[in-house]
């Protein structure tokens, strides 16, 4: 898809293409920035990316500076740090350039750096959105180089509250990007494990959202086919990095999986919210850890929707099974670990976890109303690689 450029509207404008990064400036413009703050992270601010980006701004007058302050999962000391640089530096914009870290820390910082409320005020459930200036918010383009979050469509910023111990989610409908740029290109030198990790990711959005109660057909339509994107050019991506196609591909299905779960999520992302929060993990491995023991929990209440998805796949034998078996391999083929030891220290704070996620703002979207109790159980089991098997099911 070397070849394929294409511009649509929804859920923002989209900009898609290998070699779109050379339209940055010009989204820049259309918004009125003349001064954006690039906000990344410490390992791409060192990488030729983020120079041509930068290059690309000055070429054409725009005044831009780097902020990469920047954890894995981003802080909010370090969104405050970031909105004293805008500040500082005269930004009238900025430009989330990055993995979902970056680009929620980009729309956290262009939403707090000229407000007067704090930030965690405005997480979710009980944000006080009556208290932002709206005019106040700075515009955002969105470069995403990694298929995984979908943050660049998302209205929502994920930061980690140091005091609090826990990840909260900073809502408001304004910091969707208004633009976005979609370049392959720019995911080619992932490695192997960061494109599973975040594919994985991907694939976890699109299916929470599928599974998550309610009634939202758009959402269930979007969620299959990015639910098929991901199962079909995952491993590809993996294999060969530089895939194009594949990497092309995955970036829909990323954007495809942030779309969908307006919808909802569920104890996937309850648990790697609080995980991630504990012991600064990476969120997409979390999920693509949990996906399978999220899964059997979930069972008595997803059969007909993943049945759905393997007829829509030309999967054999549809059903919740092969639907749970084709997981597993995917997983294997990517090599995602079968459980949490190894990437969580131990699993001595199973009540405190299962308490904190039984709260977590994905909780919601269950298809099942979990107890802390589950979610503790729920976690040992993934700790301790603890699957049930097809044969117990079946008692």
């Amino acid at each position: 898809m070397d070849n394929v450029t294409a511009d649509w509207n929804y859920p923002t404008r989209i900009l898609f293409g290998y070699g779109r990064l050379k339209d940055l400036p010009h989204c820049c413009h259309a918004l009125g920035i003349k001064t954006p703050l690039l906000v990344t992270d410490p390992g791409l601010a060192a990488l030729p990316l983020v120079a041509e980006a930068v290059q690309h701004c000055r070429d054409e007058g725009l005044k831009v500076a780097v902020f990469s302050d920047i954890k894995g999962n981003p802080t909010g000391s370090q969104i405050d740090t970031g909105a004293k640089a805008f500040r500082q530096g005269g930004h009238d914009g900025v430009i989330a350039f990055g993995g979902g870290s970056a680009l929620d820390a980009g729309k956290a910082i262009g939403l707090i750096a000229r407000q007067t409320v704090p930030l965690f005020e405005l997480a979710e459930p009980d944000g006080r959105l009556d208290r932002v200036d709206e005019n106040a918010i700075a515009p955002v383009v969105a470069v995403p180089t990694t298929a995984g979050t979908g943050s660049e469509v998302g209205r929502a910023a994920v930061i980690t509250d140091e005091l609090a111990g826990k990840k909260r989610v900073i809502f408001h409908p304004a910091i969707m990007p208004a633009r976005v740029i979609l370049d392959p290109r720019l995911c080619a030198a992932l490695p192997a494990a960061l494109t599973a990790a975040t594919g994985m990711d991907a694939l976890s959005h699109n299916l929470e959202a599928l599974c998550a109660p309610g009634f939202h057909p758009l959402a269930e339509g979007i969620a299959q086919e990015g639910i098929r994107l991901a199962f079909t050019y995952l491993p590809r991506a993996y294999d060969d990095g530089s895939d194009i196609e594949a990497r092309a591909q995955m970036l829909v299905a990323s954007c495809m999986g942030a779309t969908a779960f307006q919808r909802g999520l569920g104890a996937m992302h309850a648990l790697a919210h609080v995980l991630g929060a504990l012991y600064d993990s990476h969120h997409g491995l979390l999920n693509a850890i949990l996906m399978p023991y999220v899964l059997q929990v979930n069972r008595s209440q997803i059969c007909d929707v993943l049945e759905r998805s393997c007829r829509y796949q030309g999967w054999a034998n549809p059903g919740f099974d092969t639907f749970f078996e084709q997981v597993m391999k995917l997983r294997e083929s990517v090599g995602i670990p079968h459980s949490l030891a190894g990437v969580i220290e131990n699993d001595v704070r199973a009540i405190e976890i299962g308490a904190l996620a039984a709260v977590d703002v994905a909780a919601a979207g269950n298809p099942l109303e979990l107890t802390a109790a589950q979610y503790s159980e729920l976690f040992c089991n993934a700790y301790a690689g603890n699957l049930t098997t097809r044969e117990r099911h079946r008692q």
